[in-house]
Order: C-alpha cells, then structure tokens, then sequence
C-alpha cells in the first residue's frame, strides 16, 4: 500500500481498489472501477462531510468551467468516507454539480494509501490558496453546515481524522496522477490538478 503522498498507484493496487463498493447518493452499491471505465475522472478524496476546509476546495473545484471539462473528455466525481444519507446536503451546501460517493467503512482510502491525522498546515509553509477563512472562522463555519443544521448526521460525517487525497483515474484501469494529503489542509491546487488531467483552467 503507497503512503508517500504522490507515490503512484501500480497495477495491482488499482486493481484491488476498481473492486471496492462505493454507494451513490441514493444508497445504491457502485462498483468504483466503473465510475472511470469509460471516461477519465477527477476523483478528490475529501475528508469527512462536515469538513470545512474540503467545502472550501469543493467550491474552488466549482468553478473549473463545464466546457473545458467536456473538451477534455473529463469529468469529477467526489468520494467522503461518511455516510451516503449525508450526500445531497453536502450537494447542497457546496453546490457542486458532480457525482459524490461515499465510502464508510474507509476501505477504498486505505487501499489507495490516504492516512490519518489532525494536522493543520506545518508552520513556515504556505496555505493552499482555497481557504479562504481562518481557523476559527473554518471550525465555526463547519459546525454550522454541519452538526447545528443537521442534527440528525452527528456521528455519520465519518472518520474526523481521515486525510483525502486527489487523483486521476480512467479511462479503464489508469491512473495517470495521484497526491495524497499530508494534513488536513493538503488538497492540490485546482490549478495542478487540472494541469494533470489536461483540462483548461481558469
């Protein structure tokens, strides 16, 4: 299993992951190889759907124009490791328009190599140009979107800890690109990733 944030996923470890259940925002099982069988696909790995700072990439991701995704033959799907009753919410709150996933039991991040922590970002390094808050105003924010709105999801956001990652994957068994997180504000510039899948931005 690669835990290096960018160690690239081989041929066996893609395999073994193409055949994890993932469920859609209906609870439906879907297998992942077949999300980007037949198209190449952006797949951002967020945290947990409570996760302030993975709303804030999410928005960011937003605004990368339709039309450059559909001239690239790409698209992006969303996968968080809580549960799939939390989805249209997190549709909602972020407005994104793409497909979301979850993965509760958090075995597809396993096998992809994504860890776990609670780190902010190192001192001396720069913050990911996509947080836009602060800290305090980022944990008041997610508690807001989160557990005072929806009550009822407390305790099936998933794993707080859990680290995301951001990939390229498809179409067929490929992986052309991959950047696991290293903390919890580690998600790759839109800019790179998109760089990575060939798709025009901004």
């Amino acid at each position: 299993m690669a835990t290096d944030h960018s160690t690239t996923i081989d041929a066996k470890t893609l395999e073994t992951a193409s055949d994890i259940q993932l469920f859609d925002s209906k609870g439906a099982r879907v297998r992942f190889g077949d999300i980007y069988a037949e198209e190449k696909t952006i797949t951002v790995f967020i945290r947990h759907f409570f996760c302030g700072s993975c709303m804030q990439y999410v928005a960011q991701l937003s605004t990368v124009r339709s039309e450059a995704l559909k001239e690239a033959s790409t698209r992006v799907v969303l996968v968080g490791c809580g549960d799939w009753h939390l989805i249209e919410n997190y549709k909602k709150d972020t407005e994104f328009q793409g497909d979301i996933y979850a993965n509760p039991d958090r075995k597809l991040y396993d096998v992809l190599g994504m860890v776990s922590n609670l780190q902010a970002t190192p001192k001396g390094e720069e913050k990911r140009s996509y947080l836009k808050r602060g800290l305090l105003g980022n944990v008041l924010w997610s508690i807001w979107r989160g557990p005072l709105q929806n009550p009822s999801h407390v305790g099936k956001q998933g794993k707080i800890s859990q680290l995301g990652g951001d990939f390229v994957f498809g179409p067929g068994t490929t992986c052309t690109y991959s950047s696991r997180m290293r903390h919890t504000e580690d998600h790759v510039e839109v800019a790179e990733l998109m760089k990575a899948a060939g798709v025009s931005y901004p």
